[in-house]
């Protein structure tokens, strides 16, 4: 593996130290019916999550979602419902609602309890700063989701 394949030039996997981002992998692979991912490491994985502020200033909000980019976002939520699962042990969902204008919202839940709420508007420019920001972004979201989750466990067993 070359350093290019990887998200900043370096070979140093921000991944290995963060159980969000080893979720969101997880997720990522097991969408791959075709094996397109098997070779790639971690970080090339994550690197569509990563879009600077100019890159998003550059991305038209014209027109249709990308399927690529709905797929991320819904990959990112799944990876918040599988850490609150392994934390809480309560089966968690997500439903993405998102028009093709890029707005919508994305929700995590488990029975009647609502975990995480997120409004999502120009969904096409989704993306975060680099894969810490992202760490703490899905992380926060899992801690949110586990206090809820803890407080009122009997509405999430309804």
């Amino acid at each position: 593996m070359t350093p290019e394949n990887n998200v900043n030039g370096t070979t140093t996997s921000v991944v290995s130290t963060s159980p969000f981002l080893k979720a969101l992998v997880l997720q990522i692979r097991g969408q791959d019916a075709y094996g397109v991912y098997r070779s790639w490491s971690d970080d090339l994985l994550l690197k569509g999550f990563v879009v600077t502020k100019q890159k998003k200033r550059e991305i038209s909000v014209q027109g249709e979602v990308d399927p690529v980019t709905i797929s991320r976002i819904m990959s990112f939520f799944k990876a918040i419902a599988a850490r609150i699962e392994q934390e809480t042990g309560l089966i968690s969902q997500v439903v993405l609602d998102l028009s093709h204008e890029g707005f919508g919202w994305a929700l995590v839940f488990s029975g009647r309890l609502i975990l995480t709420v997120k409004t999502l508007r120009d969904a096409h420019r989704f993306g975060f700063d680099s894969l810490e920001k992202l760490a703490e972004e899905g992380d926060r979201y899992v801690a949110k989701g586990v206090d809820l989750a803890n407080r009122y466990k009997e509405v999430s067993k309804l």
